[in-house]
């Protein structure tokens, strides 16, 4: 028997492989919920094992991926099963391979290639109590992150054995070290002209982790402003960069030059995307969009245009910072809590307000356009921002240079720090993710705040998540101010941005 594992969700499950060989006509069988990469191991197998000058015996082999109930997907059990063959066929003596956690893809020349989820199955490892855990070369430092685990990495199937055996002892392999996160592709709030007021909301958004939509005819600046956000975010936390390290790895974007996430993801998927792609999902459940922004942004430029029954599958995500994928077989849960951006325009020609340009929409595509996104979603949105055409004397690069991002990233990591202290006893970051019981011990306010915000509700319409959330928004400019109360101030600018513009 050989130990290995697979992703279940974004967690590691072990898997016992064991081989059984008979004498009679040559078949090799996979069984155990095996999907067509684990099937097709045969093929990769018997190739691996003859390049690596061993033998591979025509009879009939029967491999068995215990527990049985568990479906087993990728190509990462090639390794485990060309091991459980040799030690069946007495080739490699079993006692080398005890309490040892195999992973890894062969190919046809006895190479190991890399695979999706290793941070996740070398923790499976860890927590079983393994003596050491081998994963491909590339996924080495990747594995290592695990604290307390042994990790070998070769590059094939000769090389494991000579280590095995001890006629090629092989280094542990070592953690990437953390880096500073890379800047986002060079945007920067300084190279944005005016749009003074957008620019406040963004700051509060970061600080906060609030949701945003921007507002505005074509060209107006709301793609830079969404792509900007990044330079002004917080760095991930250690712990946040093993979260999202561990859902980029079994999501297959994991960059193989960097095994640790520091800088905060920032997902940008095309209208066009299927609502499995967004939330997650599929026969073989894995981590959609929201889940791969988990810790960071979520970009959704041209919202009408996706499908309604993609964006109402963001309602669950946007209030509990996970999705449910329920299957006959099996329940999992992805962690997808993200700051949503999105951007539209105010009509189907862009125009919609505009003054030096007609709009020339009809009644009846203005309303259908303004249909597309449900009431529930959009009260689901903390900031709404008109982004208006700028002119000349604002636009000309050789006016007068706008607040860059490292001075408001500032006053961001200030306000995240008072968070990061009022929160400290919490499993939460950030003010967006308090629940009602926090928000009422955090958001005392004074009398005449209470008054305007009685006069919102009644005029503005406010639902109780409204109410709610502008109670949020008005707690994160506090702390952007270092104001240990929410003020009459703070509670009407966080009311100015809950105005919805051109929306239903």
């Amino acid at each position: 028997m050989i130990l290995s594992a697979t992703t279940f969700g974004i967690e590691g499950r072990q898997v016992k492989v064991e081989a059984d060989t008979q004498f009679g006509l040559p078949n090799f069988m996979i069984v155990g919920l095996p999907d067509t990469a684990v099937q097709e191991a045969r093929e990769r197998v018997r190739s691996a094992i003859k390049t690596a000058g061993f033998e591979f015996y025509r009879h009939k082999i029967t491999i068995n991926l215990a527990p049985a109930d568990l479906k087993k997907a990728g190509p990462g059990f090639d390794l485990p099963i060309a091991l459980a063959l040799l030690v069946q066929t007495n080739q490699l003596p079993a006692e080398l391979c005890e309490g040892i956690y195999f992973i890894g893809e062969l190919g046809l020349d006895s190479s190991l290639r890399p695979v999706r989820g290793a941070l996740a199955l070398a923790r499976t490892a860890k927590h079983t109590k393994a003596r050491f855990c081998v994963v491909p070369k590339a996924n080495g430092p990747e594995a290592a992150l695990v604290e307390g685990l042994k990790v070998i990495a070769p590059n094939s199937l000769p090389e494991l054995i000579g280590h095995l055996t001890k006629t090629k002892i092989l280094n542990p392999e070592k953690g990437a070290k953390p880096k500073s996160a890379v800047e986002n592709d060079g945007m920067d709030f300084a190279y944005i002209r005016g749009q003074a007021q957008a620019k406040r909301a963004m700051e509060i958004a970061a600080a906060g982790g609030h949701n945003v939509l921007l507002i505005g005819p074509p060209g107006s600046g709301k793609t830079m402003l969404a792509r900007s956000l990044p330079s002004i975010l917080p760095e991930l936390t250690y712990p946040e960069a093993l979260e999202v390290t561990t859902i980029h790895s079994i999501g297959g974007i994991l960059p193989a030059d960097a095994p640790l996430q520091l800088s905060r993801p920032f997902r940008t998927p095309h209208h066009t995307t299927s609502t499995v792609a967004l939330v997650g999902g599929g026969s073989t459940p894995k981590p959609g969009e929201v889940s791969l922004a988990h810790n960071g942004v979520l970009y959704l430029d041209e919202l009408p245009e996706f499908p309604r029954q993609a964006l109402e599958a963001l309602r669950q995500p946007l209030e509990d910072g996970l999705v449910t994928v329920s299957r006959a077989a099996q329940t999992l849960q992805f962690p997808a809590r993200f700051t949503l951006i999105a951007s539209q325009n105010p009509c189907p020609c862009g125009f919609r307000g505009d003054p030096k340009r007609n709009c020339l929409c009809t009644p009846a595509n203005l309303l259908k356009y303004e249909r597309k996104i449900s009431g529930p979603l959009l009260d689901r949105i903390d900031l709404y921002i008109q982004v208006a055409r700028q002119n000349f004397k604002t636009l000309r690069i050789d006016g007068e240079p706008a607040e860059s991002s490292a001075e408001i990233r500032q006053r961001v990591l200030a306000a995240r720090k008072i968070q990061d202290s009022r929160f400290k006893k919490e499993k939460i970051s950030s003010n967006s993710q308090m629940s009602q019981k926090l928000v009422t011990r955090h958001s005392q306010i004074e009398a005449a705040s209470q008054v305007l915000l009685q006069q919102a509700v009644d005029q503005m319409h406010l639902s109780a998540r409204g109410y709610v959330r502008v109670l949020k928004v008005a707690r994160t400019i506090a702390d952007l101010e270092g104001s240990e109360k929410i003020e009459l101030k703070h509670i009407a600018e966080a009311l100015q941005y809950r105005n919805q513009p051109y929306v239903n």
